[in-house]
């Protein structure tokens, strides 16, 4: 069952929190970064991409740059930029995109839980990316920023997160860019608190849903300051990590799709003719085609649209893995047809989350960045639990979460 814990969050102050607040780390590069934290000294990306503070190209690994952000933290802290909550509490955090609202629980998750597997993952992690989150966690003793889970629904979490979601908001804001409304309340009724816990005690698993690497990092930080203290007791602040986690009933995945540069030595024709080995093939003309439900695929290739839809046969619909849309195209298509072996190492290959829209498919194909493109139908959230139930691993680049958490509206400390 699931272990959880208030805590003493640091937040900004309420006029300052749209200053202060920022995209992941993860979804952004340095310049990007850069020019959104332009002009403000109090924004969060002089902690978690610190290397902006540094002359353009300014390697973002380099140890002096991770030293800036602990120095950062600490500024934001002794400004009033951050300030830490006098008691233990709970939070509720809601995104709204697209008129549709998803109200998720801001709580430490246990360690012991991601190592003994209460916490399922459904991706692989690199381990470069991992040493870099354990190195940014070590040198802030802190996480900064959280990571996403998702839960079976529970009808008395959603009570007590109605009753909050009722009253006046601690933060209230649409964040620039993405248009997206963020608030934000805090649960600090003894009751509630204890409420919240007990519930959770009662739920067999988390899942993350986004943030694996953020995950493995904060768990991995953890279990090494517990193996270096030599009078651990187990209810160290160090033994949990910051998380926020959304019923799984309020989430959308939404499709993540593949752009190849070339078509492996086929012509245009020689690739559709060898598709028709597996797949019904539609030519849908030059108006944009979107997948229609599992096993349709959407392909553009030289101005045109097409409808892959995989024949019977080739697809297992008791494998939770086989099932997959991201396995039929990775096997059938990408691997049998294009060569395409390994989609986390392979340079021809490169990947689109669908927030951008399908347009942006045409887009790098029409510039002749790109040869061909692929468009899958977005898997389940019961697709995921299944996967993570069962101890099976997605395929790279199977899922997409939108809206992302806003970082910086709360930041767990690990003392």
């Amino acid at each position: 069952m699931a272990v959880i814990k208030p805590f003493k969050g640091i937040r900004p102050p309420k006029e300052m929190v749209e200053q202060v607040a920022s995209r992941p780390y993860d979804v952004l590069n340095s310049d990007e970064a850069r020019a959104e934290a332009a002009g403000n000294e109090k924004s969060l990306y002089h902690i978690i991409k610190p290397e902006i503070d540094f002359p353009e190209g300014t390697d973002e690994h380099d140890e002096r740059v991770y030293a800036k952000a602990a120095e950062n933290f600490q500024k934001f802290q002794d400004k009033g930029w951050l300030v830490q909550d006098k008691k233990e509490c709970y939070y509720v955090y809601s995104q709204t995109m697209n008129g549709k609202t998803q109200y998720g629980l801001v709580v430490c998750a246990y360690v012991p839980d991601y190592m003994n597997g209460v916490i399922k993952k459904h991706e692989l992690t690199r381990r470069d990316k991992e040493e870099d989150r354990m190195k940014h966690v070590r040198v802030n003793n802190a996480n900064i920023e959280p990571v996403f889970f998702a839960y079976p629904d529970n009808a008395s979490l959603d009570a007590i997160v109605a009753k909050y979601a009722a009253t006046k908001p601690e933060y209230d804001f649409v964040a620039p860019g993405d248009g997206f409304r963020h608030t934000f309340w805090v649960i600090d009724r003894d009751e509630d608190i204890e409420a919240i816990t007990k519930a959770f005690a009662s739920i067999p698993s988390l899942y993350i849903a986004d943030g694996h690497h953020r995950s493995a990092a904060a768990a991995l930080v953890g279990a090494e300051k517990a193996r270096q203290n030599p009078n651990h007791r187990g209810d160290e602040e160090y033994n949990y990590f910051m998380a926020v986690c959304f019923p799984a009933n309020q989430l959308t995945i939404i499709d993540y799709n593949r752009v190849v540069k070339d078509l492996n030595g086929l012509s245009p024709q020689q690739f559709l003719d060898a598709l028709k080995k597996n797949f019904i093939v539609e030519d849908k003309g030059t108006e944009v085609y979107k997948p229609a439900a599992l096993h349709n695929f959407s392909l553009y290739l030289e101005g045109k649209w097409y409808s892959l839809t995989a024949r019977p046969g080739t697809y297992d619909d008791h494998d939770p893995i086989g099932v997959l849309d991201v396995t039929i195209s990775s096997n059938l298509i990408l691997d049998e047809i294009l060569g395409i072996k390994d989609l986390r190492s392979d340079k021809r290959i490169d990947f689109v989350g669908g927030i951008r829209g399908l347009g942006e498919l045409k887009k790098r194909v029409d510039s002749g960045e790109m040869k061909v493109a692929l468009a899958l139908y977005p898997v389940s959230m019961k697709q995921l639990m299944d996967i993570a139930d069962t101890g099976n691993i997605m395929p790279p680049k199977t899922t997409w979460f939108e809206p992302k958490l806003r970082s910086g509206l709360v930041i767990h400390k690990l003392s």
